[in-house]
């Protein structure tokens, strides 16, 4: 069996119905235990804005924020959303969207965790996450050993190999280079991201940081900017876009021109697996970052965590999804790549130019962010030692992701971010008695009363 066949049957397995079910109910649970977190977001917003420190840690609440949007926002938001319409159809974006909006309670819940739980490195460094809230929380290291081996794999996936793939794909429809000359431009993207990344990684978190904090704020507003567009010029379309949203959300979707159709167990799945894939909340990635931030306590720091989950999914994946139903492309069973190119292709000639900025961007940037989380996790389960090798690893795995095909490479990233979600959802349900007692007690940093 080769790579993509065992990557995409090992895929269906591991998002089979009982990881759908465990997700989206930790989700809810979290709302409800949290006391719908996502009623505060205008103030978790305010607060993110602050560039002040305000405690101990390594970077600022801001520079947490932009590593964690760094590695958030990514080809997901863009591939991803593709990706969820080619396969479950326009439904798939309303569970997409619905996904980041109760996922906010659980990217809060995770970084309340994360500081919580997090300890002092001998350098005076800060580490912490589902693998410390494990060990410390509930006294079960092997879990936070598991969950440190499968970050380590997810990251070769979701935020390296992914990535830079989709960087080719993009740049393969954009510039035709023809079977003669498509390896090269492969081989030629690789090297060039695989330098670029190890320039910036070598300084640590606070270079990836500062480089984030530069990049994040331009990238998401250059991107939606096009995004917005697009959808003046096709305004007339969208009533029937959000109609075929909402419609084909709760049944199957019926074949249509070149698009084969979906089950209502298909739709589904593809909202919420690319959901996680986008936002990663459940994934237990953002709070190994949030516990890197300078904060007085956990419930500020969550708030500030919790708005990534917003700018992700609840903004950046809806405006996405609009911009792909309502151009219609989808119809057509283009592969995601092209569906996405044939819907920026909508505004002609600056619309793939936006298209190809975006990407690149939200590729390199979640590279970078993903490239700090694979090596704390690397980190616990081997010391600082493992740091740096793990870093050359990284910048090969750019170039390695870069000529694989694309198929294959989404659906390993799949498998390992079900697999990574595993142990940090049982961390989250069986400590929200933590998360809820440390949210009554710094109640006033909700309130703005502090």
């Amino acid at each position: 069996m080769d790579f993509a066949k065992f990557a995409s049957e090992f895929s269906g397995f591991v998002w089979g119905v009982p990881l759908i079910v465990l997700l989206f109910g930790t989700h809810l649970f979290l709302t409800i235990r949290t006391g719908f977190i996502q009623r505060f977001i205008p103030r978790a917003i305010k607060i993110s804005m602050s560039r002040e420190n305000e405690g101990e840690g390594d970077v600022s609440q801001f520079g947490a924020l932009m590593t964690a949007l760094a590695a958030t926002i990514g080809a997901g938001n863009i591939i991803g959303v593709a990706g969820a319409v080619a396969t479950g159809g326009p439904g798939a974006v309303f569970w997409m969207w619905l996904t980041g909006v109760f996922g906010i309670a659980t990217k809060y819940s995770e970084a309340v965790l994360a500081v919580k739980y997090r300890v002092k490195m001998p350098d005076g460094s800060y580490a912490g996450g589902p693998m410390y809230a494990l060990e410390r929380g509930l006294g079960q290291k092997w879990l936070g050993i598991v969950f440190a081996i499968f970050t380590c794999i997810a990251a070769f996936g979701i935020g390296n190999m992914f990535q830079a793939n989709s960087v080719v794909g993009s740049l393969k429809d954009y510039i035709k280079p023809g079977d003669d000359y498509e390896n090269i431009m492969r081989w030629v993207s690789g090297l060039v991201m695989a330098a670029i990344t190890g320039a910036v990684i070598l300084g640590g978190v606070k270079s990836i940081a500062k480089v984030c904090g530069f990049l994040v704020p331009i990238m998401a507003v250059g991107y939606v900017l096009g995004c917005v567009l697009i959808l003046i010029k096709n305004a007339a379309l969208l009533p029937q876009a959000f109609s075929d949203i909402f419609s084909s959300a709760f049944s199957s979707h019926a074949a249509v021109g070149g698009f084969a159709g979906a089950t209502m167990k298909a739709v589904v799945q593809a909202g919420i697996a690319r959901g996680l894939f986008s936002n990663e909340s459940g994934l237990g990635s953002a709070p190994i970052v949030a516990a890197a931030a300078q904060t007085r306590n956990p419930v500020r720091q969550a708030l500030v965590s919790s708005t990534a989950t917003f700018w992700d999914t609840v903004v950046v994946c809806a405006i996405t999804g609009l911009v792909i139903v309502s151009s219609g492309h989808w119809k057509e069973g283009l592969p995601k790549e092209s569906l996405t190119n044939a819907a920026f292709a909508e505004l002609h000639t600056v619309g793939p130019i936006f298209l190809l900025f975006g990407l690149m961007t939200f590729v390199f940037s979640s590279i970078l962010g993903w490239c700090y989380y694979g090596e704390k996790a690397a980190e616990y389960l081997i010391g600082p030692r493992a740091v740096k090798p793990y870093r050359i690893l990284w910048v090969l795995m750019v170039l390695f992701g870069a000529v694989q095909p694309a198929a294959a490479v989404m659906d390993f990233s799949d498998a390992a971010n079900g697999l990574m979600a595993v142990p940090n959802l049982i961390a989250l349900i069986c400590l929200s008695g933590v998360i809820a007692a440390e949210t009554r007690a710094h109640r006033d940093e909700l309130t703005g009363k502090s």
